[in-house]
């Protein structure tokens, strides 16, 4: 190789070295940006969505797709719990099924046992094993704005229904707002060896006024 070459291929290795911090921080700017206003990964805590979740799943949750349309039924969502459904102030983000979208109807129970949406009994395959699909009988509209959000492991959630009995029927402080929603989980990830989608059921398809 002669001088001229070996000067040129110095000069691409210390261009390269130079421009390696600068594609770091682009690197690091886009995850940022991805996990701000994209998709986020959330663990999960509790029993409460058993056993579609368990305890320390991880699930992908998509953080735009509520920016061009409205939470729907059926869908799992990650949201932002008002303070008076949280144990501990510092355990904001919950995860829930929403059964209920603004201006629904839900009503416990059909003679079958299975919770009402606007008059359509709810098939709940995914609830959890020996569970009723509600706790107590109610029917409720949900207010404007709002959601009604219940747990998958019915009778061991501190979900719409739960802070519905124990807040003196406030529908109020038993729903949540749609601004506290911070995205739609749409997969599970981990453990690898249960990765699936995370799918709206069949059954809400005919729940929509």
């Amino acid at each position: 190789m002669g001088d001229d070459e070996q000067l040129k291929s110095r000069k691409r290795s210390g261009s390269s070295w130079r421009e390696l911090p600068v594609l770091l921080a682009v690197a690091l700017v886009v995850a940022f940006l991805v996990r701000q206003f994209v998709v986020q990964t959330f663990f999960i805590p509790s029993e409460s969505m058993e056993q579609t979740l368990v305890r320390d799943d991880r699930v992908l949750v998509n953080k735009l797709v509520y920016a061009f349309r409205a939470p729907a039924e059926g869908e799992i969502i990650v949201f932002r719990a008002p303070e008076s459904w949280r144990a501990v102030p510092e355990q904001e983000d919950f995860i829930k099924r929403v059964i209920g979208a603004p201006g629904d109807r839900v009503v416990c129970c059909d003679p079958q046992g299975r919770i009402e949406v606007n008059g359509h009994p709810l098939d709940e395959p995914y609830v959890y094993p020996g569970n009723r699909m509600a706790t107590t009988d109610f029917d409720i509209t949900v207010p404007e704005g709002r959601l009604w959000v219940m747990g998958d492991h019915r009778e061991a959630s501190g979900d719409s229904l739960a802070n519905y009995l124990s807040h003196g029927q406030d529908l109020e402080q038993a729903t949540i707002p749609v601004d506290a929603v911070i995205g739609r989980a749409f997969v599970l990830f981990w453990p690898f060896a249960r990765a699936t989608w995370l799918t709206t059921p069949e059954t809400f398809t005919s729940t929509a006024q």
